[in-house]
């Protein structure tokens, strides 16, 4: 009944392929919610998967349909232990992008966990079947070995996060009371670098929205009217360079952050150097905020992105003038940004520069930016415990770069919110080849079994 004995019972689950084995499982259910007709294993993973696992783990649990149409179902499961025993909420995602079978190397599938060069290959083995796999084997093996736990757990799996989390804030609201904790220990994401674990207390937030230009009905000859007709893709494309420099930093006063970034933060982050490790593309230091490290470029600040842009025929080019042309942009932002100010922002922006044509329009939902101070009790106990098992220093983040539905956590239930991710920056998350590192799966599992242990010791901020 120590700790030494519960990470020496986790290497073995990983050395004896129990992990392998668990994750191969829930890889080979194909849940991909952005096709509808996946919905049925949606509720599989759950009800056939999960669920019955943490019953054996003495959990009770329940599925629920999502209030919102579109979105698929919910999994609440709770151990309770003790009324004066801290109570944790865990939260991960059951569904994956697209397989898009056809784009793996070859040898690899997205519904098989196969391992090649060191990798283990296979849809949801970062994002995020095998982080939530961790996070409960590593649940297990402390249950096995001390015989409780220690502390009260719930558990939220959705099945939606990959379309955006619908009905989720929802969801979370309707059941406040069920789902409220002291604090949330998740996982998702990558760590900052490979070979060191990270810890994250919220997320920047994202703001989608399209920029499109109607200028007439079809196009017309470029030898007859070039000279003549306003090229929609040339003044759209003049309206972006208005927004953000040929560097990349923002030129709209509303779109950047209100204020400096804070001294605790700018503390947290400035040193932190982003490596994604072998395969990641290199960094263009000269791009982005003048005079930011890439810590704070990427953490601290909002950035500025073109995800489409479109006019004429791009797949079959004509001697034409255009009529229209559109694109696709997103804010990252970080608090307190406020995306409700976006679109009203770059509208007077436009409208000042001459191009009140161009028409905008917000896509998605919005997912806000959290963040949590670095100084907070539970921050500095997860590192305290992480570093007790891991023996290197944790590179800690206020928030994510990416985006995640803390918000539906830290302001919706209203707790304190710790991350700690177990993937790493070039596991090719949302694209073909998606893998995990069985190297930081490993020391992952061991992170979690100490972090699990020591939430049970009696040795936390409540």
């Amino acid at each position: 009944m120590t700790r030494e004995a519960a990470i020496s019972k986790i290497d073995s689950y990983f050395e004896n392929d129990g992990f392998f084995e668990d994750l191969s499982r829930r890889v080979a259910i194909r849940t991909e919610s952005q096709d509808p007709d996946r919905k049925p294993e949606l509720l599989t993973y759950l009800s056939d998967e999960i669920l019955p696992f943490l019953k054996t783990l003495g959990f009770s649990g329940e599925i629920f349909s999502n209030p919102v149409e579109r979105g698929g179902p919910f999994l609440i499961a709770e151990r309770f232990e003790g009324e004066n025993l801290p109570t944790v909420l865990s939260y991960g995602h059951g569904d994956v992008v697209p397989g898009y079978d056809a784009q793996w190397k070859e040898g690899l599938s997205p519904w098989s966990l196969i391992r090649k060069d060191d990798r283990w290959y296979g849809r949801g083995t970062a994002d995020n079947k095998g982080q939530h796999t961790i996070n409960l084997a590593a649940l297990k093996c402390v249950l096995d070995t001390r015989g409780s736990l220690g502390f009260n757990i719930k558990i939220l799996l959705e099945t939606s996060e990959e379309l955006g989390s619908p009905g989720l804030k929802e969801f979370a609201a309707l059941h406040r009371e069920r789902l409220k904790a002291d604090v949330l220990i998740a996982s998702d994401g990558p760590r900052l670098s490979p070979d060191r674990p990270t810890l994250f207390m919220g997320s920047r937030g994202v703001f989608n929205f399209k920029m499109s230009l109607n200028l007439r009905d079809g196009g017309h000859h470029s030898g007859n009217w070039g000279g003549l007709l306003a090229n929609p893709g040339i003044i759209l494309s003049h309206a972006i360079a208005s927004m953000v420099s040929a560097k990349g930093e923002i030129l709209v006063k509303g779109v950047r952050p209100p204020g400096p970034i804070p001294n605790s933060v700018r503390a947290a982050i400035s040193d932190l150097l982003v490596d994604g490790g072998e395969g990641a593309p290199e960094i263009d230091l000269d791009w982005g905020e003048p005079g930011f490290t890439t810590g704070e470029k990427v953490f601290g600040w909002n950035t500025f992105e073109v995800l489409s842009f479109i006019t004429g025929n791009p797949s079959n080019p004509v001697n034409a003038v255009p009529p229209r042309a559109e694109a696709v942009c997103h804010i990252r932002f970080v608090p307190p940004s406020n995306a409700a100010t976006f679109l009203t922002a770059i509208r007077d922006h436009l409208d000042q520069r001459g191009f009140s044509m161009i028409e905008l329009e917000a896509m998605r939902d919005v997912m806000q930016a959290t963040r949590l101070d670095p100084d907070h009790p539970w921050v500095q106990w997860a590192v305290r415990s992480i570093e007790n098992t891991s023996k290197s220093k944790v590179d800690i983040l206020p928030n994510l770069g990416g985006s995640l539905p803390n918000e539906v956590f830290s302001e919706t239930i209203g707790m304190p919110t710790i991350w700690v991710p177990h993937s790493y920056a070039a596991c090719s998350q949302h694209a073909p080849n998606e893998h995990i590192l069985p190297s930081v799966s490993r020391d992952a599992l061991r992170v979690m079994t100490g972090l699990w242990w020591d939430l049970g010791s009696g040795n936390t901020p409540i």
